[in-house]
């Protein structure tokens, strides 16, 4: 029935018979459990007619699902005293409950209804339709969430990666309860599936109830094919709005979550933007007052990633902007100091190791480990990966992180921040190897 395989320190993998993944995780001396299931698939298989069709598909299965109303899903989970949700990503779709031990068997009983079992009524789905635009237009107006759209679509153009993961009302319309039924059976396909169970749980209890409300689940009938390679394609937008802030977003190409120098790639975006001892915190707002707020991260995908930088200034300041976090990327690739080296390696690991102590974040760590490596990983090899970014690991993957001369920029505001766009790409692309590509 299980195919075992002795996990690291407390957590145990295991595998049921239709290719469903397991991972449990006890926990000592804790009084609740969080179980989460993720599905390996997301928004990056959709084609361009079905764009928002996993995120919307995510709404639907509340709805109704293994003969019980929306209301009775809420109940169900909450008589336990117990919370759910979901989230979709590009490359993921997560579902989890938190709740108190005796509420295990009814959260995984009303997880795997909702995963495999939805209702899709026809009416909810026009609802919800209406729901999901709602969301897009709250999106439209808020210009912190609308500048990132705008990078991301500069990018990687015309590609999912490029695409909003809410999708849009044309491709939201072509959603039947018929294609999405035949979506959610490639979606959430049990060999891209992991259960992952964290805290206060007894390791044979779970296995049981994992095998009963998981071990019938079936293959699609047509299987997915992966997507396309991503492609970094770049560019720049610019939106004109009345506002008292220009909103600034600074794209690079990034490295693959499998890379052998993503862990130093983090490190490199630590070093950036990441706190308030950062390179750019230190010199765009705390010496030169350019902007009040800027921040740095690091986005890492099956194929690729993306470095990226956030500002919000003044409008006639954004050229300044621009060219200064262009020059701190290009002087961190080349010469990153052992101070910020180690203070990026302490954050880094503890915001890893502090997310660990969350129980939902230790289940969905596991469970994406899982979907990424084949394992979850210990946090002592996790410590000693991003130990291992010296000098020579943060330069080389700066390197190869700018090596293209490849960008992308948005900006968001009064027009005379526009030219910021422009004045970073370039900033960047004159530094650039001849002939340089990353690799």
């Amino acid at each position: 029935m299980f195919g075992t395989l002795q996990g690291p320190e407390l957590a145990r993998t295991h595998t049921l018979g239709n290719g469903v993944r397991l991972v449990c995780d006890p926990v000592p001396g804790l009084q609740t459990v969080a179980m989460v299931v993720a599905a390996g698939r997301g928004a990056r298989w959709e084609s361009r007619r079905q764009s928002g069709w996993s995120h919307l598909l995510e709404h639907m299965v509340f709805k109704g699902a293994g003969g019980r109303s929306a209301r009775q899903l809420a109940e169900a989970v909450e008589v336990d005293g117990g919370q759910m949700n979901a989230e979709t990503g590009f490359e993921r779709t997560v579902f989890h409950v938190r709740t108190l031990p005796q509420g295990l068997d009814g959260a995984s009983a009303l997880l795997s209804d909702i995963l495999l079992r939805p209702t899709l009524n026809p009416s909810d789905l026009a609802r919800e339709r209406r729901v999901v635009m709602q969301e897009i237009a709250e999106a439209e107006d808020a210009p912190d969430d609308l500048v990132f759209e705008m990078a991301q679509s500069a990018a990687f153009a015309d590609q999912p990666l490029g695409r909003c993961i809410l999708g849009d009302g044309p491709s939201l319309r072509r959603a039947s309860p018929s294609a999405l039924s035949d979506w959610r059976a490639c979606l959430y396909a049990p060999d891209r599936l992991v259960v992952s169970v964290s805290g206060a749980v007894d390791e044979d209890a779970f296995l049981r109830l994992a095998e009963r409300d998981f071990g019938r689940a079936e293959p699609a009938a047509m299987p997915l094919s992966p997507p396309e390679p991503a492609r970094f394609t770049g560019g720049t937008r610019t939106g004109d709005r009345d506002l008292e802030q220009a909103n600034l977003v600074f794209l690079t190409p990034g490295l693959a979550v499998g890379d052998p120098d993503a862990w130093a790639a983090q490190v490199f975006a630590e070093c950036l933007g990441g706190g308030m001892a950062s390179r750019l915190f230190q010199e765009a707002r705390e010496a030169r007052g350019l902007a009040y707020a800027v921040d740095a991260w690091g986005e890492y995908w099956s194929d690729c990633g993306m470095i990226g930088v956030f500002a919000g200034c003044e409008a006639g300041r954004a050229s300044r902007v621009a060219s200064l976090v262009a020059d701190q990327m290009i002087d961190l690739a080349n010469a990153p100091r052992e101070a910020e080296l180690a203070r990026a390696r302490a954050q880094l690991k503890a915001g890893l190791f502090m997310a660990a102590e969350s129980l939902l974040s230790r289940a969905e760590q596991a469970a994406t480990q899982v979907l990424t490596f084949g394992r979850p990983l210990t946090m002592s090899e996790i410590g000693e990966r991003i130990d291992a970014c010296d000098a020579a690991a943060v330069r080389r993957a700066g390197s190869r992180i700018l090596a293209s001369g490849q960008s992308a920029a948005a900006v968001l505001g009064p027009p005379a921040a526009h030219p910021a766009a422009e004045i970073f790409r370039q900033r960047l692309a004159r530094a650039a190897p001849a002939g340089a590509q990353m690799t």
